[in-house]
């Protein structure tokens, strides 16, 4: 079991950047796949981003060229690098960790979860 716990959220204008941070203990992080997903009001959680444990990437298309994922295995932590804002990436967000350390894009094969960290994106 990893215990995961995000950071980083706030509030942003529009074109503004975040970072946010999900630190995990409690096992071997390098060898899993992390996840961030998000949720906004009224909407189904949605994938924004996985890197597997061999450091492979993939995001959703809306994101793509905005985001960036990383991992710092030393520091068990899993980043999101968020570039220009927009309002439609308001959420809350959740990272989450797979141990089989493949991509996989089904909410259902991440085992753990953080408790998420609210972005709100507003001028």
């Amino acid at each position: 079991q990893v215990q995961l716990v995000e950071s980083g959220g706030g509030l942003v204008q529009p074109g503004g950047s975040l970072r946010l941070s999900c630190a995990a203990s409690g096992s071997i992080f390098s060898i899993y796949a992390m996840g961030w997903y998000r949720q906004a009001p009224g909407k189904q959680r949605e994938l924004v981003a996985v890197i597997t444990s061999g450091g492979s990437t993939n995001y959703t298309d809306s994101v793509k060229g905005r985001f960036t994922i990383s991992r710092d295995n030393a520091k068990n932590t899993v980043y999101l690098q968020m570039n220009s804002l927009k309002s439609e990436d308001t959420a809350v967000y959740y990272c989450a960790s797979r141990v089989r350390g493949y991509y996989s894009s089904d909410a259902k094969n991440y085992e753990d979860w953080g408790q998420g960290t609210q972005v709100t994106v507003s001028s």
